[in-house]
């Protein structure tokens, strides 16, 4: 049973991006979502530990969330696909079970 895990809390004011990753299961994927999008950030301290898990996991970023935090794609890990809100739905219908981590 794959998962859908949905992570909305910055990494650098909460541990659910880490303990996402860590949880994750092979065939799970992940959305960075809301303040969540912080953790696509490449040359923080996320970046190393994002990079590893995107080589087993399909790490997504929910791109009118990036816009709206005026992140500009130049600044993510080249390894995080962009989506919107049709790839957000399109990745809930693919798994049997969302999970939200805060």
């Amino acid at each position: 049973m794959s998962v859908l895990h949905l992570v909305n809390a910055s990494p650098f004011e909460s541990a659910a991006l880490s303990r996402c990753l860590a949880r994750a299961g092979d065939a799970d994927a992940v959305l960075l979502l809301e303040n969540g999008v912080y953790g696509a950030l490449a040359g923080c301290r996320f970046s190393d530990e994002v990079v590893e898990a995107a080589a087993r996991l399909d790490i997504r970023v929910l791109a009118p969330d990036l816009d709206a935090r005026g992140l500009r794609a130049s600044s993510l890990l080249p390894s995080l696909g962009r989506v919107g809100y049709d790839g957000f739905v399109e990745l809930a219908a693919r798994h049997e079970l969302s999970l939200t981590w805060t």
